[in-house]
Parts: C-alpha cells; structure tokens; sequence
C-alpha cells in the first residue's frame, strides 16, 4: 500500500547553534522521492545521551550506542531507514560500525565519535555500499536551514506521512538557548517509547549525566506516554546531544532545570505527533488519568484504554461506548473503587459513581467524528497520581499498510 505525504503540521523549527544536518535518497528505499539516509553532525564535541529499547531482541545500532552513552566528545549521528539492521548478529554489529566510520571519515573525526541508528525491515542485512554512499551525498549537503532541517527528518521515517519535528527556545544566567528534536515514528508504538527514533539537539553546555537525566525524565512523561498498537519495536532509541555552541558556562541548577523543561516540552510536541500520524489514523486520543495513588497506576490505566482495540475501533466510528473505555481501566491491574469513577469524553459527563449519566449520544458522536482529537478524562480517585498519554484509532488502513510492509 502506497505512504501517503502529508503536510507538516508544526512549524519548522530552528536548527540550534553549531548544528547542521541533511538527508538524501541512498537507494534503500525503492520510492526514489524518500530519503533514506541522514546525517547530523556539530561543529563542536558534544554530549550525548540516550534512551533505549527495553526489548531483550534489541538492534545492532542500539548496542552500538547503549556501549558509549552518555559521554562526551561526540561529533555526531548518522542514520538509515529502511533497514532496522536488527536481528543480524556479529555482521550487524560491524555494519553499524562501519557507518560510524564512513561518517566519521567523510567528516574528518573518528568514528567512536559518531552515533547510529536505523529504523525499517528486521532481519536483513544493510546494504552497506548504498549506506556508505549516501552519507557521502549527506554530507556534501549539510546546512542549518529549514530545508535541511526537514530534509533530515524525512531520511529517518519509513511509514510515517511526515516529518516530525519541534522546537523550543530558553534563557539561563543571561544567555538564550534553542532545543530542536526531530523524530519518527507511526508504528510498532508502546509500551515503552515507540517504534520510533528521536533525536535532540540542544546548543548549551551540559555534563553527560546530567544529560542522562534530563533525557530520561523527559522520555518518561512523553514517549513513554503514547502507544498507537503496543508492540515494542528493537530499535527504539532517542539521543540527546548538546554542544555548548551558544556560549554560556555549563548548566547547573535552575538554568540546567529551564533546560529540561524546554527538552521536554520537545519531546511531548514529538510524542503528540507520534500519535497523530499513527498508521492510518483519523483521530488520535488524548486519556488524561488522575486520581490514582502513583503515576505509575494512573499509566497503567491510560495504557490500558489506549492499546484496547475496542476503545480504538469506537473512536473510529465515533461510538460513544463508555462501557469499553472503563471496563479497559478495569483490567488494567490497578486497585480503585469502581464507585468512584468519572469519565468525561470530549468535556462530556458520561459515567459517574459507578453509573451512567445521561447525555445526547449523537451530540458526543457528532463531536467525535468531527474533531481530530478525542479527549478522554478519567477519575479514579482523590490520590495524587495522573497522567497525559496518547495514542491513535485503529482503521481498516492501518490493517492493510501492516499486511503489505514488506512487499
């Protein structure tokens, strides 16, 4: 089935400070109008840091960087789509390598300073001399605008319809700093992360593990907030590099914190997205859960009701179907007292205190179908844990792009 282009719908953001990037069509991919190899490269040592797949079936990429992040002294990343480059043992390994060093010779810095993902089919081997060449073509191309900008997060997509990418900008003792992430990401997403890859670029000096951290907090309360069809892919990776471009002394304390609000407010903008253009989506939801004992209860719930098919098919066909969305919360393994429910769709009171409320189905239908945006509020409790997660419908086309992927 034919990927559909649609328009990017955030604004272009601006590449930070001593950053620049392209993507080009290396042969990969058989549609000679997607790129499929992109590099990124800082004119200064960076650090960076990354969040991987849990999967125990986990990419050569993945154990490629998970060996050297966090650090410092790092140049860059080069990445290909098309092929995940997973599930291809000792071969894998030595082909990430060798893209880490091709681009680090077409850049004139050494390989361990670069960084590599790859997202697409599993099971087959990378097609090195097309990859090879392609970094080549990238990096004769390298610039800081915005058709550079959306050049490269095109070379990371494979289903996805389009490139994803945001921006954020902060002040910190005087000085201004841009963060700008770029991601891909439309299926084989959740539980954690997504089938996605991410990259974040921020031009301020930071430490490795504060990096981490800021990092790793930011991906808890983002991608790891979205799902589209619950299957954890093994290539899952976001990287955060921040090269200290803008000037400035290194971040501590509150210019390190407005950092990591800017990295996150990034990160959730890119995991909406995610959502948004899940594989064959019309509507994406947004389950906002409160009132659990623990954030991590009230995650468990929104997952839940994010990954039923049910829940997923009813917002399709704007059905207004209570009885799916809580009896999903039900089975989601977390203690509450049914008694004690609220649930609201679209600002709609449905259910409350273990009972139905009556409403106008057709105007909540109406509301539905009209919107691309389904909002899902439920109250559990009064205890202190809540949380904002995302996710898509399930359609007919999502059913078709998975079953020809590979052919």
């Amino acid at each position: 089935m034919p990927i559909p282009n649609t328009p990017i719908r955030l604004p272009i953001p601006p590449v930070p400070r001593g950053f620049r990037m392209a993507g080009v069509h290396a042969g990969i991919k058989r549609d000679a109008t997607r790129e499929d190899v992109t590099l990124l490269t800082s004119d200064l040592p960076a650090t960076a840091a990354g969040v991987y797949t849990t999967n125990l079936v986990f990419a050569a990429p993945v154990a490629y960087d998970r060996s050297l992040t966090p650090g410092c002294g790092f140049r860059g990343v080069v990445v290909n789509s098309g092929n995940a480059n997973a599930c291809t043992g000792e071969r894998g390994l030595d082909d990430a390598r060798a893209m880490a060093t091709e681009a680090g010779r077409v850049l004139g810095v050494a390989g361990e300073e670069m960084l590599v993902l790859s997202t697409g089919i599993i099971g087959e081997f990378l097609p090195l001399a097309k990859v090879s060449a392609g970094i080549a073509a990238a990096a004769a191309s390298l610039g800081a605008n915005d058709a550079a900008a959306v050049s490269a997060a095109r070379g990371m997509m494979t289903t996805d319809t389009r490139p994803k990418l945001a921006g954020k900008t902060f002040a910190a003792a005087g000085s201004s700093y841009t963060v700008f992430g770029m991601a891909k990401g439309a299926a084989m997403i959740g539980p954690k992360l997504a089938t996605m890859l991410g990259v974040v670029l921020v031009d301020a000096a930071i430490e490795p593990a504060d990096a981490q951290r800021l990092l790793v907090e930011a991906v808890e309360e983002t991608f790891n907030c979205v799902s589209v069809d619950g299957h954890m892919s093994t290539n899952d990776t976001v990287l955060l590099l921040a090269n200290g471009a803008a000037g400035g002394a290194t971040l501590h304390g509150d210019g390190l914190a407005e950092c990591g609000r800017a990295v996150r407010d990034v990160c959730e903008l890119l995991a909406r997205e995610m959502a948004d253009d899940g594989e064959g989506a019309t509507h994406v939801m947004r389950i906002e859960v409160e009132g659990s004992e623990t954030r991590d209860d009230a995650r468990r719930i929104a997952r839940a009701i994010a990954d039923s098919p049910l829940v997923k098919t009813a917002v399709h066909g704007a059905d207004p179907n209570w009885g799916r969305i809580v009896s999903a919360a039900g089975y989601a393994g977390v203690a509450f007292d049914p008694a004690v429910l609220v649930l609201r769709v679209n600002g709609t009171l449905l259910f409350r205190a273990g009972a139905p409320v009556p409403f106008d189905a057709q105007q909540v239908s109406d509301a539905i179908r009209n919107s691309r945006e389904t909002l899902i509020e439920l109250s559990v409790g009064t205890g202190p844990g809540r949380i904002r997660f995302h996710s898509s419908d399930l359609t007919a086309d999502y059913v078709h792009l998975n079953a020809d992927y590979h052919t």
